[in-house]
């Protein structure tokens, strides 16, 4: 089951359904889905056999929370025989006041309330709850604040309703935070302090435009100067306060206040209420939630191939975001873009030059210009197995040993760094040649060593696998038998150079979830003066996203005698240098931690010298 917020269950409706237009499908899945009304779920499983296949048979429910899931994405995971499973919670109650029954479902409900709990409306309709897991209170100024009212009761500041059969229905919320379909808390009062420090700026306040059941930001200015404040004006103060702002925080749409002033309160607050209820009469954000699927599908005349991509996220954001000129898209949405886009126009996109861009020409390059066409890359678990494991290890000790015992045994400082470390790990190392991960085996204690898996240039590990059309019959074979050799000797396997990590950095952490150590080079390339290149970016993400200790290893003494060109060394002329086991913080910046590592790396080669 998938457990996550209503945006991504949108966003998986969007993939199934823009993979069914590219086949021309759309009408054929349209006929199925109404005839499917009112089916066994297990026929609608067979009905729909070739999306469920894309998703795994043992693949059932969704479970969503975090923020209320739009009607429309409720039925169509239903309709293709899903259980579709809503929640409710906050941190002050420890954390589920309610949840569905996965096989007695209200359909639009956030379930009954859990065994143990209280659970009633106010005469205002907001939902109060009472129980052993709501907290005891806030922690504040070095004391507690108790939560509860005098009878026991937390107030949530969220309205409901009760169906007669028990089930509990969100209706929105009553106090002051927005709620985002990502599932994030935008505070009003950081949005409006950005807003205030621009000089245009009388006054401003900012409110929750209603959209599928959540809420996004709407900025209503009072500004100066002039009485009748026109859009535009209202459009680069928001841009300007964006731009100071973090993504999931981005103001799509705004008001310009027509009257003098706002309606104050005796003690002169803006009164929210009213002010509320007039942006949502004149702007009424229309989200595509409710939109039928071909309408979700079908472009616009005259759009570009990127605008046709970026209609459904444009319809989602409202016409007002599309005039400050960049992208404004949430992580999530991001994600989607660059999916959509590579699945279009069957591209690699650069990771690094996607998250640069910020507006629609932008994108346009990316996607424009002759990029190479998408690769595939190939993740061999065979080598992991234990016939192919045992012929490596007997390899290892019959052929690799002795024959680098003849070429140049390293000399390996450090090891004993390593005692009491069971693996997994994540292993990184300077890059100076193709020998680079034997010399690290060697310097490994056994336990670690038959268990590692090399990160290896995913462009030429392709290459060598699936050589380019041209290349003359015995080259291809020669190749391949590399490839085969390099995968069963090594355990390699590829880390793109250019674009298409993410399914490495998957595959590395599948690797560790099997217990497997992994060896990458952060350098990306070896060196070619001698000295070591500067770690690439992604090396911190994929340290915090493993959760396992780093390994900073050293080599020395390699590229002295590739300059000499020389194929042996003395023995103790290499040297493989250990530092100690380093455990990641993930609320580190990946930045930070990239540096860390770097500088750990670089200071081992002082060590021996």
């Amino acid at each position: 089951m998938l457990i996550t917020v209503p945006r991504l269950i949108e966003s998986l409706r969007d993939e199934v359904e823009r993979d069914l237009a590219s086949r021309g499908e759309s009408a054929k899945f349209q006929k199925n889905f109404r005839d499917a009304e009112g089916e066994h779920f297990l026929k609608r499983w067979w009905r729909f056999r070739k999306i469920r296949r894309r998703f795994g048979w043992k693949f059932w429910a969704m479970i969503s929370g975090g923020a209320a899931l739009p009607a429309a994405a409720e039925e169509f995971w239903t309709g293709l025989g899903y259980a579709v499973i809503q929640g409710y919670g906050l941190t002050e109650t420890t954390s589920l006041v309610s949840v569905n029954h996965p096989f007695k479902l209200s359909h639009g409900s956030i379930g009954k309330s859990l065994p143990g709990l209280e659970v009633k409306l106010s005469d205002e309709g907001e939902i109060l709850v009472r129980g052993e897991n709501v907290a005891s209170g806030y922690w504040r100024d070095s004391r507690a604040a108790s939560v509860l009212d005098a009878d026991g009761w937390f107030h949530t500041g969220d309205l409901g309703e009760l169906g007669p059969d028990g089930a509990l229905y969100f209706k929105g919320r009553r106090k002051n935070v927005i709620v985002t379909p990502e599932g994030l808390n935008v505070y009003p009062e950081d949005l409006e302090a950005e807003l205030r420090k621009e000089a245009a700026v009388r006054d401003c306040v900012v409110v929750g435009l209603q959209q599928d059941g959540n809420a996004v930001p709407c900025a209503v200015l009072l500004l100066r100067g002039q009485h009748d404040q026109g859009s535009a004006d209202a459009a680069s103060v928001v841009q300007r306060a964006n731009e100071r702002l973090a993504p999931f925080q981005q103001m799509r749409h705004w008001y310009a206040w027509p009257d003098a002033d706002f309606p104050r309160t005796p003690t002169q607050k803006p009164v929210l209420k009213p002010i509320a209820e007039k942006v949502e009469g004149k702007l009424g954000a229309k989200s595509t939630a409710g939109a039928s699927a071909q309408e979700r599908g079908t472009a616009a005349t005259g759009e570009t191939p990127v605008q046709q991509v970026l209609q459904r996220i444009a319809r989602a954001n409202g016409e007002q975001a599309q005039k400050l000129g960049k992208l404004q898209l949430s992580s999530i949405e991001r994600v989607e873009l660059l999916g959509a886009l590579e699945d279009r126009y069957q591209v690699d996109l650069s990771e690094t030059d996607f998250a640069k861009a910020e507006t629609l020409p932008d994108l346009e390059k990316l996607v424009e210009r002759p990029p190479e066409r998408a690769r595939r890359y190939h993740y061999p678990r065979w080598a992991q197995t234990w016939p192919v494991q045992w012929i490596r290890t007997a390899v290892f000790y019959l052929l690799q040993r002795p024959a680098m015992m003849i070429l140049g045994w390293p000399k390996v400082m450090g090891r004993e760094n390593l005692r009491g470390a069971k693996g997994p790990l994540l292993v990184i190392s300077n890059h100076i040649g193709y020998t680079d991960p034997a010399f690290i085996l060697a310097g490994l204690p056994a336990r670690l060593r038959h268990r590692l898996a090399v990160a290896m240039d995913g462009e030429l590990l392709e290459t060598m696998r699936t050589p380019p059309e041209g290349t003359r019959v015995v080259e291809r074979l020669f190749l391949q038998a590399q490839y085969f050799l390099v995968v069963s000797l090594f355990n390699v396997f590829p880390l793109p150079q250019q674009a298409g990590f993410r399914k490495s950095f998957a595959f590395a952490g599948d690797l560790v979830d099997r217990g497997w150590s992994v060896l990458v080079f952060p350098e990306g390339a070896r060196t070619q003066n001698g000295l070591m290149n500067p770690f690439r970016a992604g090396i911190g993400l994929l340290a915090t996203r493993l959760g396992v200790p780093v390994v900073p290893m050293r080599l020395d003494g390699l590229f002295e005698r590739k300059l000499q060109r020389k194929h042996w060394a003395p023995p103790g002329w290499v040297r493989v240098t250990i530092n100690a086991p380093m455990q990641v913080d993930e609320r580190v910046k990946p930045e930070e931690i990239t540096r860390e590592l770097e500088r750990r790396v670089r200071d081992l080669g002082k060590i021996g010298q």
